[in-house]
């Protein structure tokens, strides 16, 4: 594969999700990603896949609504954002934390 397809995959995952719900999904082999909004569920797959070299077998994606911020007498938004759960083959990981 050349650099800039890779490099195309690479920018479509922009980062892991640690959160509770995620934390949850880490014990039925799936993961939390955030990823770009145009991205679509066979992008991600091989994105994940590439990168990680894994194999994915389901994408679920939703779009979290954008929440309101006031800061001071502003009111703005946050940027919305897309976030894709995959679920990975049975014995396949990822290594989320590297050993210390």
């Amino acid at each position: 594969m050349s650099s800039g397809t890779k490099r195309a995959l690479a920018d479509i995952i922009r980062r892991p999700l640690i959160t509770e719900k995620g934390t949850r999904l880490l014990e039925e082999n799936k993961y939390l990603f955030e990823v770009t909004p145009g991205a679509n569920k066979i992008q991600i797959a091989q994105a994940i896949e590439e990168l990680f070299s894994v194999k994915v077998t389901k994408v679920n994606t939703f779009n979290p609504p954008a929440r309101q911020r006031r800061v001071g007498k502003y009111l703005g938004t946050r940027s919305s954002y897309k976030r894709a759960i995959v679920t990975l083959q049975e014995g396949d990981s990822i290594t989320l934390f590297p050993e210390v």
